[in-house]
Formats: C-alpha cells, sequence, structure tokens
C-alpha cells in the first residue's frame, strides 16, 4: 500500500501540470495552452509522425513516456519562455531542483526511472530524445503559424531566432525541419514573422 500511495500522490501532483500557462497559444489563437496540454499533443503527434523519424528502429513508448513527464518539474519551476534569455540562465538549476522533489515522490525505482528519462530529454543524444526534442519544438512552431504568428509578434521574434531554436528539429527528423522551414519562410511572407533588422 505504501509503494501505491506514493504512485497515487505522484499522480495527484501531475494534476498541478494542468496550471502551467505556457507562452505559446492554442491554434485559434483565443488563449495560452497549458503543460498538460502541450505533452498530451506531443504524444499524439509522436504516434502519427513515427515514420518521418531519422532512426527506423525508435522505441515509441519510450518516446511517449520523455514526452509525458518532460514538462513536469515546471510545477516547481514555471515555464520559461525559450526566447527570454535572462530567464534561461538559471533554468536548468530551478528545474534540477524541481526533479528531485517530483520525481522523489514515486518509489524509487520509478522516480530514478522518470528523472533519468528526463535528463535523457535535455542531453538530445538517444534516437527517442532527439524526436521528443523535435515534437517539442514543432508543435509551437505550428501553433504560431495557425494563430497568425502569436508569441513571435507579441515579443517581436525574428525568423533567425525561431531557425537557432528550432534547428534541433532536424536531428529527430529532417523531413520534419524542411516543413518547419516551410512554414517558417510562409510567416515570413505573410508577416506573421520579421527578419533581423525589420522594423
Amino acid at each position: 500500500m505504501d509503494r501505491l500511495q506514493k504512485q497515487i500522490e505522484f499522480i495527484l501532483e501531475a494534476d498541478k501540470v494542468k496550471n502551467i500557462l505556457r507562452m505559446t497559444r492554442i491554434a485559434d489563437g483565443s488563449r495560452r495552452e497549458n503543460d498538460a496540454e502541450h505533452q498530451w499533443h506531443m504524444a499524439l503527434m509522436a504516434i502519427l509522425l513515427g515514420e518521418h523519424t531519422a532512426e527506423e528502429d525508435l522505441d515509441l513508448l519510450k518516446v511517449i513516456k520523455i514526452i509525458l513527464i518532460h514538462d513536469l518539474v515546471e510545477i516547481d519551476a514555471g515555464d520559461t519562455f525559450c526566447y527570454d534569455q535572462n530567464a534561461n540562465l538559471d533554468k536548468k538549476e530551478r528545474e534540477e531542483i524541481a526533479a528531485k522533489r517530483i520525481f522523489g515522490i514515486l518509489p524509487k525505482d520509478q522516480g530514478e526511472e522518470l528523472k533519468a528519462l528526463w535528463e535523457e530529454f535535455d542531453e538530445m543524444k538517444t534516437p527517442e530524445a532527439k524526436y521528443a526534442a523535435a515534437l517539442d519544438r514543432l508543435q509551437p512552431v505550428l501553433l504560431n503559424y495557425m494563430n497568425q504568428g502569436g508569441t513571435w509578434r507579441e515579443h517581436h521574434i525574428t525568423k533567425e531566432q525561431v531557425i537557432k531554436r528550432n534547428k534541433p528539429i532536424e536531428n529527430g527528423s529532417p523531413k520534419l525541419w524542411a516543413f518547419a522551414l516551410g512554414l517558417i519562410e510562409d510567416a515570413v511572407i505573410k508577416g506573421y514573422l520579421k527578419e533581423a533588422g525589420e522594423e
């Protein structure tokens, strides 16, 4: 029962991720998405887009596990806007402290497994982590494109910044990176994104 109690406690703690708002707005632009919605959307993408990965023998279940836990640390650390240089200075430290507490709620074996998957995602070295990271970047590109530049326009983000931030998509899937580049170029044409130096 003690093991079950810890698992239930973790499940209830994870419910808090529904309250963590991201900077990205949903596709219709009406509101900001939360971390739980982001993770669900990525998991769906992982299933549907798996045929486009750079690696053929991918452990899809592992990818989905990574996706479902990669933002849980934001319960404590908050969502750090990827283009905010100052907020990113102590992001790793804040998230490490959060990971220790949150994954520490679980029975030791499960806590260690999930923390290792979270670290694997951050390192982006395994095929599964590269694919998960590609989807983590592609999803906001899709949403920003669909809501006519939403966060990009609101924070005066340039095409160059978007390309630099999202280049790791290529490591998980060259095909998805080519698709993302097409969206980015079209976003410039449509006025959703400006190029560096443009007013």
